[in-house]
């Protein structure tokens, strides 16, 4: 008899762990099963008592997944074995840190688990919504269409992500500059303006005397101010770590002009994306549910699709309980009432998804096109302001000396 380790999920959609002493591992499988379980990972316990697990470095990981996808998609649809496919992806793979999974994922499905039990054993990189299309693809038969919607959705996701990137990178650069120019002048170029004044009758203008004080104060408080930021900042993280303090701090910034609705269509792109792969593999609607709301970044609208799917359970669809919830937009709740009504609710996710994320590109191109605009004019004011002030007190001095 031996200890295994399992993950499954329960009828709701809600995830099990925990040991089973048995034979075999497809003993524990079928015994799984059989309380009503599906078996997403069952293998053995180190001696130590923890799972053995190889090293995996977060960056990079999303293009190894998309990656791999894409490979297997088009190797599958050319009725190339699955083993072989998986040889061949191995084989073209660049990093060796991601090749080394995708050979031990090929071990383990030699060893007679479903490619799903494979991939589950690495939910680093293949998380809970990926390990059930793949179930579901194999349950039914169509395994290379499933990782071509797999596919699909990893490039439109990296593309949504990529897009909201690049476009945040030019205002943060910009900021970055602003304020380190502000801080030099402050630090290294106004105290020099101070020892003209010092020790002289010279009237000092008021403007220069407001920017003198400035630069005394940043000077004698600025390793203080710095510590206290940085100490915010840490104690801010500390915070949002906390269920708490992410669901307060992930609510707040739905609230944010221009920058809230841009991140609330992000999210109900990420699930409307998410939902369409998994109900077009005939994945239970609640299940759909609870896996796409594990992969939400804002809590509080993860957290309103708990009431999503008990509406669900009672028989009440999809579109009504989303309406009530309060957190998508509204067109998500009238987009999902026609497919409910015309029996293509996979279909409705998709476009339903295309739609948001085209609208989160435009809301994140409105908030940058006002966001750089407006900060580049409160930059130039201080900016400005101070060289006014060193332009007065020159202009003071040359006076005196005339």
């Amino acid at each position: 008899m031996t200890t295994y380790f399992f993950k499954a999920l329960a009828s709701d959609g809600r995830l099990r762990t925990g040991t089973v002493t048995a034979e075999t591992d497809k003993r524990v499988a079928f015994e799984l099963r059989r309380q009503g379980l599906t078996p997403i990972f069952v293998g053995l316990e180190d001696k130590k008592g923890f799972e053995l697990k190889l090293p995996a470095f977060a960056r990079g990981r999303r293009r190894d997944v998309l990656f791999f996808t894409q490979e297997l998609s088009t190797l599958l649809s050319a009725t190339v074995p699955l083993d072989r496919a998986l040889s061949i992806t191995a084989e073209l793979t660049e990093r060796e840190s991601f090749q080394v999974i995708v050979q031990d994922v090929l071990r383990v499905l030699k060893g007679g688990k479903t490619l799903a039990d494979s991939l589950a054993t690495h939910p680093e990189y293949f998380p809970e919504l990926y390990v059930n299309m793949v179930r579901a693809g194999e349950a039914s038969g169509s395994l290379a269409l499933v990782f071509d919607r797999l596919a699909e959705f990893e490039r439109t996701r990296d593309e949504l992500r990529n897009y909201i990137i690049s476009s945040m990178v030019y205002p943060a650069l910009l900021t970055l500059v602003g304020c380190s120019s502000i801080f030099i002048l402050l630090k290294f170029v106004v105290p020099r303006f101070a020892g003209v004044f010092e020790g002289s009758r010279i009237p000092m203008p008021l403007p220069t005397k407001i920017m003198l004080d400035v630069s005394h104060f940043v000077e004698n408080w600025g390793p203080f101010i710095v510590g206290a930021l940085i100490l915010l900042a840490l104690l801010h993280q500390a915070w949002i770590r906390t269920p708490k303090g992410r669901l307060a701090w992930d609510g707040f910034r739905l609230k944010i002009p221009l920058l809230g609705p841009a991140l609330r269509k992000a999210e109900t792109a990420r699930f409307a994306r998410a939902m369409g792969t998994l109900v077009a593999n005939s994945v239970p609607l609640v299940q759909c549910i609870n896996i796409s709301r594990a992969i939400l970044n804002n809590r509080r609208i993860a957290n309103s699709l708990e009431i999503v799917a008990q509406g669900v359970k009672r028989g009440e669809g999809i579109s009504g309980p989303l309406k009530r919830a309060g957190e998508f937009p509204p067109l998500a709740g009238h987009l999902l009432s026609v497919g409910e009504e015309t029996g293509r609710l996979d279909t409705m996710f998709v476009r339903m998804a295309e739609i948001y994320e085209e609208d989160t590109k435009a809301a994140i191109k409105r908030f940058t096109s006002l966001f750089e605009p407006l900060l580049i004019l409160v930059m130039g004011i201080i900016v400005g302001a101070l060289v006014l002030s060193l332009m007065l007190a020159i202009t003071s001095v040359n006076d005196v000396a005339m």
